[in-house]
């Protein structure tokens, strides 16, 4: 067995299921490890693709997603879908194939200083060497893994890979827990709660990696607490909850910001503020932050209270005391939802985005995941979308990287076969990973993928209109709209321009055995109300 062999050997040990990437001469003995042992090599169009899918899989599997490059180029490509992992919090062992070791750090061609380059969007940044690649990828695996987690590089020489294996696999370092919050904090967040008369719950993207989810509808129910979400934290309690008022900062988030400034206190539950900061929109309203962190805050927030530590913990501890009360009334909750809904779907005699959203959550079942991309789609999508379970949901909002949306539905599907994927994407980003379509046909995945096409980078020109600035350089295609290619790649095209084709399409392609693009040519003014109202 070599060095190859053993690192494949270990992330398997640990639950990686897939690795994500694209090869060359110095990326062979792995791909030859991962044949030989069973764990399965994607090929990627993109390497930036191969870090955006392997980051998913670490969100949806709870081990590390796994990417691969070579160095130089593929490397810098690669930098992408992790930095997306780092500022997304995703667990991902991220390696690139390098030089023989005696070459390293000559002024050679392609060479680069891999560890530089990703020392700031990583954990850690780790070279393998003989002797030490066993005890190496373990610690790669616990960094990755220990909250706040993340993505750790690796860099692996060829000549280390090739080399025969002197250790054994080992047993995998526990992941150390982190520590609970004090008895006198959680009591101490109890009186801000009790003393607060219009209080808001918050989810943020931390609560996505709590052991027991259900302890977030056990806290809201339990003090009687409306509750809103970050974009990333959709699903964590069924959005169809009476107590539920909808998603900040994305669409008419004028109209959120008027009732959660209504608010006395908002009661932050593993918010991270890298999705949002919270000066962008609390305002003058009190904070109780409720995390693994110590919120990063301007001076500016009247933060009065944190309780700092395990969030299962914490919520626990939270739930078995007395609850506190309100005077929130149902009707109030209910009226903000409905008006807030209605605003998001502006009436309209042509085709818009909003009506090809609804349509695709009428269709896909509730334990369907959706996945998306960067845009104003985004806004859209992540304050329309009504999401019910844990992990159906997923954007990069830390990162924001175009071209996040077709690779992390490609890992979302491998991830989870059994259930229907759909991903949504503006045509920009369409443009910028649409090889991806290559690689789902290769894998025999079903997976419709809806392009969003309305000729423009929308987010962009909504911003220079909104700027008074001409529009200008944001234009995809200047021609009049036409029927889109019968293919991409061999994959089967279709072209919509309605809800009623858009749902018959959509219905055939959730029963196809592989990839389908559907094309739905829409009018995307309503953003210019939506998206920045």
């Amino acid at each position: 067995m070599n060095n190859a062999e053993l690192i494949v050997q270990i992330l398997k040990k640990v639950g990686t299921t897939h690795g994500f990437g694209i090869p060359s001469g110095n990326v062979l003995p792995l791909m030859e490890a991962m044949r030989l042992h069973d764990l399965p090599f994607v090929l990627t169009a993109h390497e930036g693709s191969a870090g955006f899918a392997a980051d998913v899989m670490g969100r949806m599997l709870e081990a590390p997603g796994l990417c691969i490059a070579t160095l130089g180029p593929g490397a810098t490509n690669l930098a992408t879908g992790v930095g997306n992992a780092w500022l997304d919090r995703s667990p991902m062992i991220a390696i690139t194939c390098n030089l023989h070791t005696d070459q390293l750090g000559r002024r050679i061609q392609m060479y680069i200083d891999h560890h530089q380059l990703f020392r700031p969007i990583t954990k850690a940044t780790l070279p393998l060497r003989e002797g030490c690649v066993a005890a190496t990828v373990a610690e790669a695996v616990k960094i990755a893994m220990s909250e706040p987690r993340g993505p750790v590089h690796l860099d692996l020489p060829e000549d280390v890979a090739l080399a025969t294996a002197t250790e054994t696999i080992p047993e995998i370092p526990g992941i150390a827990p982190t520590a609970s919050a004090s008895s006198e904090s959680v009591n101490a967040g109890l009186e801000v709660m009790a003393m607060a008369r219009r209080p808001i719950a918050l989810f943020g993207s931390n609560s996505m990696r709590m052991r027991d989810p259900g302890l977030l509808l056990s806290f809201i129910e339990h003090h009687g607490l409306p509750f809103c979400t970050t974009t990333m934290a959709k699903g964590m309690i069924d959005e169809d909850h009476p107590l539920s008022i909808g998603c900040i900062e994305r669409g008419k988030r004028q109209l959120q910001r008027s009732f959660l400034h209504s608010s006395d206190l908002i009661v932050g539950v593993g918010y991270d503020t890298i999705e949002v900061e919270y000066e962008a929109w609390i305002g003058d309203t009190p904070l109780l932050q409720i995390d693994i962190e110590k919120a990063d805050v301007s001076a500016s927030v009247d933060v009065k209270g944190e309780v700092i530590g395990d969030l299962d913990n914490s919520l626990e501890q939270m739930v078995a005391m007395d609850p506190t009360s309100n005077v929130w009334g149902q009707d109030e909750i209910d009226g903000h939802r409905l008006k807030f809904h209605a605003a998001l779907r502006p009436s309209a005699t042509t085709f818009t985005p909003h009506e090809a959203i609804d349509v695709v959550r009428d269709i896909l079942p509730p334990e369907g995941i959706l996945t998306f991309d960067v845009g104003a789609h985004t806004h859209q999508i992540a304050s329309q979308w009504v999401a019910h379970f844990p992990k159906t949901f997923h954007i990069t909002n830390g990162w924001s990287s175009m071209g996040f949306g077709l690779p992390s539905a490609i890992a979302a599907k491998l991830a989870r076969p059994d259930l229907p994927v759909v991903c949504i994407l503006g045509d920009g980003c369409f443009q910028m990973t649409c090889g991806e379509m290559a690689t789902a046909k290769r894998l025999g995945i079903c997976l419709p993928v809806i392009v969003l096409d309305d000729r423009w980078l929308g987010l962009i020109r909504v911003k220079q209109q909104r700027r008074q600035l001409p529009v200008y350089g944001t234009a995809l295609q200047e021609e009049d709209y036409s029927e889109p290619p019968a293919h991409y790649f061999g994959v089967p095209a279709v072209g919509v321009r309605g809800a009623e084709a858009l749902r018959e399409k959509l219905s055939q392609a959730l029963e196809s055995k592989g990839p389908t693009v559907i094309e739905a040519i829409v009018d995307a003014e309503h953003y210019l109300d939506t998206v920045f109202d």
